[in-house]
């Protein structure tokens, strides 16, 4: 049995983790309504990567006897201003949940819970992997987006991304 307050931010992220897919499939409609399939086709795939990480902390929860409660998910912000925009906007949202995570982390360390530091041994890597796509991402559009060629290449290079199942074994 898990510490309560380490349970409970556990069934925090999992909602917190599907926000992450529901803003990212907003993120991957907005691209796609605006003509840029491949910036919409590295959204929907982000999308399903969260999804694959909520999945993941339900499996923890219930491999350690706990139980899971799903919450409301709130609206993702819809309408941008710009091209860049959703990309500033994802890239803040990877930072605020490298923050959630690294709480949860803090509060198993605090109660010795060194299972569930394990566990989220592979967040903490995988977050440092998301923001650095982000930025990689607000980076290089912030460098070729005004160049209608470039953006078209940028553009193609995204739309060739394809999804990889996430899966932590050691549940």
């Amino acid at each position: 049995m898990l510490n309560k307050n380490v349970t409970d931010l556990l069934n925090a992220q999992v909602n917190h983790e599907f926000y992450s897919s529901y803003l990212y499939l907003g993120l991957s409609n907005y691209y796609k309504g605006e003509g840029l399939d491949g910036f919409a086709n590295w959204f929907a795939i982000q999308a399903e990567e969260e999804r694959d990480h909520a999945k993941m902390y339900i499996e923890y929860l219930y491999a350690n006897g706990e139980t899971v409660n799903l919450t409301a998910i709130a609206q993702p912000k819809q309408k941008f201003e710009c091209f860049v925009c959703p990309l500033k906007e994802a890239l803040r949202h990877e930072r605020k949940v490298t923050g959630l995570i690294h709480s949860i982390y803090a509060a198993a360390h605090d109660s010795r819970d060194f299972r569930t530091m394990k566990f989220l041994d592979w967040f903490v890597k995988e977050q440092g992997e998301e923001e650095k796509a982000a930025e990689d991402l607000v980076r290089k559009y912030e460098l070729f987006g005004s160049d209608k060629k470039a953006l078209y290449l940028l553009d193609q290079e995204l739309g060739a991304r394809t999804y990889t199942p996430a899966r932590y074994q050691d549940l």
